[in-house]
Parts: structure tokens; C-alpha cells; sequence
């Protein structure tokens, strides 16, 4: 086996990994919303599960695939590439910058205000539309890794 195919399962797998567990996210709150005794937990699991599994396994993503590019010869300005890495910088900053701070206001919140806080409320719904962006963001990388097309002078 070679470098590139070890570290091509390994930039996939690592993927399947962090996506994977972000879409556990809406499993775990539409359940913990039908039943609020379980909203703390859920949201407490969706911190644990994004700060040590998906964000983790997504800086590991970003790791590998470059290590691919220098192991295939692969410019970095290929524009599938390019266009990839401009939107995984974007899904750093909003999940940085926006969602894991409204997460952890929301958790603050809810412990200390209760679900039916005007804060609360105000949260939450930032948290749905932070996330939304970031899948959609995720899945335009996903798609532009898999389907590697010419998009522009190719």
C-alpha cells in the first residue's frame, strides 16, 4: 500500500467520522425537545461529541488531505482543491466564532434560565440556523472532494 492510498483512507475515514457525528446533533436535540428533562444532556452530549470527535477528526481531515497533496503531487491551486479549502476555513470560523460560543451560551442558559427563557429560545434558534450553514457548507466540500469537478478555465 502506499503513502497516498494509507493516508486517502485515512483523510475519508476520518471525514465519515466527523460528519457523521455532526449529524447526530439533530437526532439528539429533536429527541431531547419532545422531552425536556433530557435538553441538558443532549446538548451537554452534543459539546462532548463535537470538542472531542467531530472538531478533532476535522482538523485530522484538513491534516491529511494535505499531507495527499504533497504525497500525489496535487497542486494546491487544482480548483476543486481550492474551492474546498476556502469553504473549510469558513466552516472553521463560523463554528468557531459562531456555533460552539452559542452552544455553550445555550447549555449556560438553559442550566441556570430553563427551556421557556426568551435567551434560551434566542439561542436555540441561532444554534438551528448555525447549523444548517455549517451542513451545508460541509456537503458542498463533500461533493467537491467526490465528484473533483472543473468548476472554472479547466
Amino acid at each position: 500500500m502506499t503513502w497516498y492510498a494509507l493516508l486517502k483512507f485515512l483523510h475519508v475515514l476520518l471525514a465519515i467520522v466527523a460528519v457523521g457525528a455532526n449529524v447526530t446533533y439533530g437526532v439528539w436535540l429533536s429527541r431531547a425537545a419532545r422531552d425536556r428533562r433530557h435538553l441538558l444532556f443532549a446538548l451537554r452530549g452534543v459539546q462532548v461529541l463535537d470538542d472531542r470527535i467531530a472538531n478533532p477528526a476535522y482538523v485530522l481531515v484538513l491534516v491529511t488531505g494535505l499531507a495527499m497533496l504533497h504525497a500525489g503531487g496535487h497542486a494546491i491551486t487544482t480548483p476543486w482543491i481550492l474551492s474546498s479549502l476556502v469553504l473549510y476555513v469558513l466552516v472553521a470560523v463560523v463554528g468557531i466564532l459562531g456555533y460552539s460560543p452559542v452552544l455553550r451560551r445555550q447549555i449556560a442558559v438553559l442550566d441556570t434560565g430553563g427551556a421557556d427563557s426568551p435567551e434560551f429560545v434566542r439561542l436555540a434558534a441561532a444554534s438551528r440556523r448555525l447549523g444548517i450553514v455549517l451542513a451545508v457548507l460541509v456537503v458542498a466540500i463533500v461533493f467537491l472532494m467526490v465528484t473533483r469537478p472543473p468548476l472554472w478555465g479547466a
